[in-house]
């Protein structure tokens, strides 16, 4: 049962409890996120310690993931979302009044394992709330309200900074998280799914059912996750080695941001009319195809136009992963199999900078340059053997 079919008002109503309270809190995370390591320098943290801090909020997230499809679970996904918002305004106050590096840390740390939270359980409302036929266009609405408050985010957070301070963006972040938690409030209630009498759903017993799942399709997801995210790795490197100064490295990416935001609506459109595949393959063709070519890119002009072509990919794909596995997921165990896909998802989306780093240590970026590439294009292969297509019949 959906709360959304074919009617405008519910829609509309989602639209307000959902991706509202999700810009406003995601805007004061984007704010947050760049000032971190910051933060540990103020207090007295080494670079390398700083880089750690930073990147406990990406182990937090990962970790957080199974622990998620539980509590999602239990409680449902309305709470889940509320309870997670509310501890978020508390680890960003406590970074506000952190005493030392492991306080700020901590915090850091919490705030990724609640980033898993909101994460699953917004995906997992959706996948219940919004029809089969409108499925891909709400998640890749939601993948183009995170890319939004990516691109504010930091802007605020830098306008915030210059006039009141660090501390000042914590503050202000801990606001739109409480904000958005008052809004998430109004979400009309799922309907309950009804368990067997005396049959708990376990999440090991969920994880094995659908393990070829995540061995197929969710390898494609892992693939993609990978390919997408050494876009951030790689270009800036790319930059540097040809000679092109900061400024306009900034640029190249403002570029390819600017055309990633854009297209998110018109990839779920094309998923929601034609299928998954015709969006998840030329995706990862186009990225595949720019990352293999970009040794050849020694000019400003040339990075620009394989940014730009990135940007296009990564950009019509906004919410694909969640949709491939909202499609696969179970009316009974929805939250527990979601937290598998999400750590697996999650696992490529790691591996994609930590496999740039590791090849260009060992052998010339272009190398790495060319992995990427040919795992997208190999990728690309598998996602369209392995990615089922939902009929909406039935559903």
């Amino acid at each position: 049962m959906s709360l959304v079919g074919g009617g405008g008002a519910p829609w509309r109503r989602l639209a307000t409890a959902i991706y509202l309270p999700t810009a406003v809190s995601f805007i004061g995370f984007g704010a947050i996120v760049p000032l971190v390591p910051l933060t540990a320098r103020a207090l007295g943290a080494s670079i390398a310690e700083a880089a750690l801090v930073v990147a406990l909020m990406g182990v937090g997230s990962l970790i957080g993931a199974l622990p998620a499809g539980v509590i999602a679970d239990r409680f449902g996904e309305k709470k889940s979302l509320v309870g997670a918002l509310f501890v978020d305004v508390a680890c960003l106050l406590t970074c506000v009044f952190a005493p030392n590096t492991w306080v700020l840390a901590g915090a850091v740390f919490v705030t990724g394992l609640s980033g898993s939270m909101l994460s699953l359980a917004r995906q997992s409302y959706l996948t219940v709330a919004v029809g089969l036929e409108y499925r891909a266009r709400a998640l890749s609405t939601l993948g183009g309200v995170f890319r939004i408050g990516s691109l504010v985010g930091p802007l605020m957070g830098a306008a915030v900074v210059s006039v009141w301070g660090l501390q000042a963006a914590y503050l202000v972040a801990s606001g739109t998280s409480l904000l958005a938690a008052i809004v998430t409030l109004a979400l009309p209630d799922l309907p309950v799914p009804e368990h067997e009498p005396g049959q708990p759903v376990r999440l090991a017993q969920v994880l094995r059912r659908h393990a070829r799942t995540y061995a197929t399709a969710g390898t494609g997801a892992a693939a993609l996750m990978l390919v997408r995210t050494s876009r951030d790795a790689l270009l800036p490197l790319w930059c540097e080695q040809i000679g092109l100064d900061a400024a306009a490295t900034s640029l190249i990416f403002a570029l390819s941001s600017g055309i990633d935001m854009t297209l998110f609506y018109v990839g779920g459109s094309v998923m929601d009319r034609f299928g998954r595949r015709w969006v998840s393959v030329p995706a990862m063709v186009i990225m595949g195809l720019c990352f293999a070519l970009l040794p050849l890119a020694h000019s400003l002009l040339a990075v620009a136009v394989f940014a730009a072509l990135l940007g296009l990919g990564n950009g019509i794909s906004a919410g694909v992963v969640m949709t491939i596995g909202s499609d696969a997921s179970p009316a009974v165990g929805r939250p527990q199999f979601l937290a598998g896909w999400r750590l697996t998802s999650g696992i490529g989306q790691a591996a994609g900078p930590l496999l740039v780093t590791a090849i260009a240590a060992v052998a010339p970026l272009a190398a790495a340059a060319l992995a990427v590439g040919a795992i997208g294009l190999t990728g690309a292969g598998w996602l369209w053997r392995w990615v089922p297509e939902p009929s909406v019949q039935g559903r």
